[in-house]
């Protein structure tokens, strides 16, 4: 079941999209580990600043079918959206559904790359399908680990960084990241659109970014998160 609010929440306009309780009053720092490089199943899993499972995508697999669309589930493992890419698109344009996509159901959002020119930048445009007026940019270098999601005033509502151990001060590898949410803005629909920008990035861990498999799963263990839920 999908949810629309608009109202002020701290001077920013509260986006609820999915139920499930998460939109925060406060901001939030989620760690999101892309494990499709060590760990059998493949995707992504994202934990809270407590270690606890906030998110997971267990969709990824070896037919490239797989790719145009993924799931993501909360830590029971409920569907709380499904994106699938749409084809053919020279934008490469994706669309979100709530819970698991069905035939015949309308997309909620529609995202896709601004440019069809270059690949250095993950700049992408996402819209909202029940209502035109209502957009959020995402702008920067996923490759990078180094985005930010503006609203259509654009007031700064989440934010994707490389993720620095506090107890060492070591910055971990790429596989290991940082996403910000800020209050009022759900954090299920923020992952959701890490997703997104992931598959249009077209990041293929080792080969493209350079990164050492083992150095990065030797950095979970000493983070204390290289575990399977």
């Amino acid at each position: 079941m999908v949810v629309r609010i608009s109202e002020t929440l701290e001077q920013m306009k509260e986006c609820v999209v999915f139920e499930g309780g998460f939109v925060y009053k406060e901001e939030i720092q989620l760690t999101v580990l892309k494990t499709s490089l060590f760990f059998s199943n493949d995707g992504f899993t994202v934990y809270d600043c407590k270690g606890e499972s906030v998110f997971r995508v267990e969709s990824y697999g070896p037919d490239a079918r797989d790719k145009d669309e993924l799931v993501l589930m909360d830590a029971q493992g409920n569907c709380l959206l499904t994106v699938r890419r749409k084809r053919p698109s020279l934008h490469q344009r994706w669309e979100g559904f709530s819970e698991e996509r069905t035939g015949r159901q309308k997309p909620i959002f529609s995202a896709r790359r601004s440019s069809i020119i270059g690949r250095s930048n993950s700049n992408v445009t996402v819209e909202m399908c029940e209502n035109p007026g209502e957009e959020y940019q995402i702008e920067g270098n996923f490759g990078q680990r180094c985005c930010t999601i503006f609203n259509a005033t654009k007031e700064l509502v989440a934010e994707i960084k490389r993720k620095v151990d506090a107890s060492t001060n070591v910055m971990l590898g790429k596989e290991v990241f940082s996403l910000y949410v800020k209050p009022g803005f759900d954090a299920a629909f923020a992952m959701g659109l890490v997703l997104i920008i992931d598959r249009i990035h077209g990041d293929d861990g080792v080969e493209e970014n350079g990164i050492d498999e083992d150095r990065t799963a030797a950095d979970l263990v000493s983070f204390g998160l290289a575990k399977n839920d």
